[in-house]
């Protein structure tokens, strides 16, 4: 809708809102758009491809961070350092059979 003339007046008020914005995400769509396409794994790949992987990396991130909190309370700490992620990712069965064939050190 932007720069559409309405009664002869072109409509400016209209800001532009990035997809991850649109998307109400906080990872990055166009980048993840712009990766995918230069993976070149693909001919073509769709902008929504993009909005859904952002938006499944946001919420395993989220997950992780979650439970990485949890364990530096535990440890009477208020940052999360590395060892409260490896925590956190070694203690939660469904991550363990994600990470299963991955070397965590």
């Amino acid at each position: 809708m932007y720069g559409k003339t309405f009664g002869g007046k072109q409509n400016l008020d209209i800001k532009h809102q990035s997809r991850s914005v649109r998307a109400g995400l906080q990872f990055p769509v166009a980048r993840i758009h712009r990766l995918l396409k230069k993976g070149s794994l693909v001919k073509y790949v769709r902008g929504t491809a993009a909005v859904y992987l952002a938006a499944v990396l946001e919420y395993l991130a989220a997950e992780i961070l979650e439970l990485a909190g949890n364990a530096a309370r535990e440890n009477g700490k208020r940052r999360i350092i590395p060892r409260h992620l490896q925590l956190a990712v070694r203690n939660d069965e469904e991550y363990v059979e994600i990470y299963a064939a991955r070397e965590i050190d």
